[in-house]
């Protein structure tokens, strides 16, 4: 009877671990091969606060005035 128990048991771990490779393969496919990328829609670059921070003074030229 004993021996029944353990078959059992080692059945169930068997069966665990097939579904735990099923459901990495399922999520590694998904990951893979999902069409959605949010990046494309979302992130339209820096607006205008960030430029007015991050965009210094333009460098001045100097200009030769003919006479």
């Amino acid at each position: 009877m004993a021996k029944a128990i353990r078959r059992g048991a080692s059945q169930g771990r068997a069966r665990s671990v097939l579904a735990d490779l099923a459901e990495f393969v399922e999520t590694l496919t998904r990951s893979l091969f999902d069409p959605y990328r949010p990046e494309l829609y979302y992130m339209r670059g820096p607006g205008p606060k960030w430029h007015a921070k991050h965009d210094g003074m333009p460098a001045l030229v100097r200009v030769r005035a003919k006479r």
